[in-house]
């Protein structure tokens, strides 16, 4: 498919999730949405009945985080955070998975979270987005495993990472790649045609958004949305 403007803002959740971000933040954040026409927005869970109601009657779809960003919580607490962020207005969920299962190889405990998960998504109207935090997993058999699972349980989308999944490096400073053309191609390979692929984390240009369109990706999260839309129409896209 040809790209144009429309496609690349409808290619993109706007995240509003940082720690800092204020209340007067996340109203400009949902404006900037709202004036670019982008995908959804990706709030912090407090405010989607804010957005909600900003977005209402818009095409900006309101999504929020579950389990966000280390995915500890029990999975009641995330499933009643699921519950309150779609009684607030949310029709898209991002859960991070429990990475310390993961790690464990508990793949029922996984399997189990994600399958509860979708289903409070589904039976609302709404869809689930998996957060593998692929930078914590050093195998590859690892993000296969959690493409089989989500493909299993039918998910909407799966997603590399949370932004926020720094890992300690040999020198004792954090860093962390975020989506990685390896892992995109990985996670387009393994999961079922109808799953989705979204990339986040280091995803800040026109570039970088069609070198990941290029591997499969049809959603990005990004902070830099207004810098790649800009971008986009200063290079002649309509």
């Amino acid at each position: 498919m040809t790209s144009n403007l429309k496609y690349i803002a409808k290619m993109i959740d706007h995240s509003l999730l940082h720690p800092t971000l204020t209340d007067p933040d996340l109203l400009r954040g949902c404006e900037l949405a709202l004036e670019y026409d982008v995908a959804a927005v990706s709030i912090k869970p407090y405010a989607v009945s804010m957005a909600a109601e900003l977005l209402a009657g818009s095409n900006v779809k309101v999504g929020s985080v579950v389990g966000f960003p280390h995915g500890s919580n029990h999975l009641d607490v995330k499933i009643t955070e699921a519950e309150q962020a779609i009684a607030d207005g949310a029709v898209e969920l991002d859960m991070v998975i429990n990475i310390g299962k993961v790690l464990s190889g508990d793949w029922d405990y996984v399997s189990d979270e994600i399958r509860e998960l979708n289903a409070v998504a589904v039976q609302s109207g709404g869809i689930l987005k998996v957060i593998f935090e692929n930078d914590y997993l050093e195998q590859v058999e690892f993000i296969q495993q959690l493409c089989e699972i989500s493909s299993q349980h039918e998910v909407a989308f799966v997603k590399t990472s949370t932004g926020y999944g720094f890992v300690k490096q040999a020198h004792g400073m954090y860093s962390y790649d975020g989506a990685k053309d390896a892992d995109l191609s990985l996670m387009r390979k393994v999961c079922t045609d109808e799953i989705q692929i979204k990339a986040a984390g280091g995803v800040r240009t026109l570039d970088d958004v069609l070198r990941v369109k290029s591997l499969g990706v049809t959603r990005i999260g990004a902070t830099a949305t207004e810098s790649i839309l800009e971008e986009a129409m200063s290079r002649g896209y309509q």
